[in-house]
């Protein structure tokens, strides 16, 4: 069974992120903000991370970041889980080390789906730059 590390403060993506996830066969650890994600992070060694953007003590870019600079856990995908959508922000995503950017709110009937791609994605090894139009093809 994979590990899913999801970092999220808003209760209710939390609460729906987790029910989907373990009804999907993972299991899921918690952290609520910046800091308690990257401590996370470093005791658990998930296989996927689930990052939001918006967060309290440290932002998720800044989260991503760290992760990356970090030896033992710079191989992990980590996807971006946000309502950041303006234009730039996908880009922001990537640079800052995410493998793949959902957008919120999230869709339930099409979100492990959407996760495990970006996750295989990554697995594959790291691309400079999404080199596709990813606008919405689904």
């Amino acid at each position: 069974m994979k590990q899913v590390l999801v970092i999220e403060d808003q209760e209710q993506n939390l609460y729906l992120m987790k029910y989907l996830l373990e009804s999907s066969g993972y299991r899921v650890v918690l952290a609520r903000d910046g800091r308690e994600g990257l401590d996370a992070a470093q005791r658990e060694r998930p296989d996927l991370i689930l990052l939001d953007i918006q967060l309290p003590t440290m932002t998720g870019y800044e989260v991503a970041r760290e992760i990356r600079a970090a030896p033992t856990l710079a191989a992990i995908p980590i996807i971006a889980v946000t309502s950041y959508a303006m234009p730039g922000d996908r880009d922001e995503a990537v640079a800052s080390g995410c493998s793949g950017y959902i957008e919120k709110p999230i869709d339930p009937d099409t979100f492990i789906a959407e996760m495990e791609r970006f996750a295989r994605s990554a697995a594959e090894g790291p691309s400079p730059a999404p080199s596709e139009d990813e606008g919405g093809s689904e």
